[in-house]
């Protein structure tokens, strides 16, 4: 793949028939090779992106001590400042805070009652009315394109095209609005993102055009751009499925350095199964299963130990 772009496929017709096993294929073309791909005709409508984009922006140009209300939970819910996200390996912090938001879950509901962790109702900052429904509006969306994919996946994987849908009644699916400062020309060491693989099972992101995402590529480990491409998502095989398909998919390492001048917005969904979701590669066919069987919660909580901040000593 070294000198080429990373496969865009059209994902119009994704719902049944004939064109999902066309597309299935080519989703297993591009899972074990790169591990990277872009969707195009994907339905979102541009109009949800642009207002959760505007929204987010607002939101981080609030100032530190009116951010800071709206703080990290342990479900994962709220903003997450600069210097509380390490990579594994890395030796800084990335350069870049986020906010995040999932399956809003009253503190009423069964799973909550019974002490599920990453549950609960979401955070939003009065200072910004509008981010709450233009991030509900595209976390909906998201949901409705990665059951989709999801769907493919399962048909790529050699499995019932609904083998996934039983994992997926609450979700554990994470939005979370990403803003990177600019990053200093003399910064050669720094991160937007540091080298890392995503911990859940795909990932669907949105970048604005500035740049700066690259992919490693397999053989070579050379750094391949994902820039930006008008009307498009990128997608990536994160380590969950990766575990779960036995690395029939696994995840492929990317960073990103904001070598723009200017700051940088994204929003990376992590389409992420139910909490109690058996993680067992044997479901998937696995005769010698590379990984013990696990939970998806379990998976997903043991990696955000390692690598947010507030997490320690939780």
């Amino acid at each position: 793949m070294s000198g080429q772009s990373l496969p865009v496929i059209d994902v119009a017709g994704l719902g049944s028939g004939e064109r999902l096993r066309e597309i299935a294929a080519e989703i297993r073309a591009a899972c074990t090779g790169p591990g990277f791909f872009y969707i195009r005709n994907h339905g979102v409508p541009e109009a949800t992106i642009a207002a959760a984009v505007a929204a987010a922006r607002r939101f981080f140009h609030l100032p530190p001590e009116v951010k800071v209300r709206t703080r990290a939970n342990l479900a994962h819910r709220g903003w997450h400042a600069a210097g509380g996200a390490v990579m594994a390996g890395a030796t800084k912090p990335d350069l870049k805070e986020f906010f995040s938001l999932g399956l809003d879950l009253p503190a009423d509901h069964p799973v909550v009652l019974a002490g599920e962790k990453l549950r609960g109702p979401n955070q939003w900052p009065a200072e910004v009315p509008e981010l709450q429904p233009a991030m509900e509006a595209y976390y909906a969306e998201m949901m409705r394109c990665g059951a989709g994919l999801m769907r493919a996946i399962a048909i790529s994987l050699d499995l019932p095209e609904d083998f996934f849908a039983p994992h997926y009644t609450l979700p554990l699916q994470r939005t979370q609005a990403v803003f990177y400062p600019p990053q200093p020309p003399d910064d050669t060491e720094g991160f937007g993102v540091a080298p890392h693989t995503d911990f859940g099972c795909i990932t669907l992101l949105w970048q604005d055009d500035s740049g700066g995402l690259e992919v490693r590529e397999r053989q070579s480990g050379e750094w391949i751009p994902a820039p930006p491409l008008p009307g498009t998502l990128v997608i990536n095989v994160g380590d969950l499925l990766g575990r779960w398909s036995n690395d029939r998919f696994a995840s492929t390492p990317h960073r990103v350095v904001n070598r723009s001048g200017h700051e940088r917005m994204s929003i990376a969904t992590f389409h992420d199964p139910n909490f109690q979701a058996p993680i067992d590669p044997r479901a998937l066919g696995a005769a010698a299963p590379i990984y013990p069987p696990t939970t998806a919660g379990g998976h997903i909580l043991d990696c955000f130990a390692k690598a947010f901040a507030y997490r320690k000593g939780a």
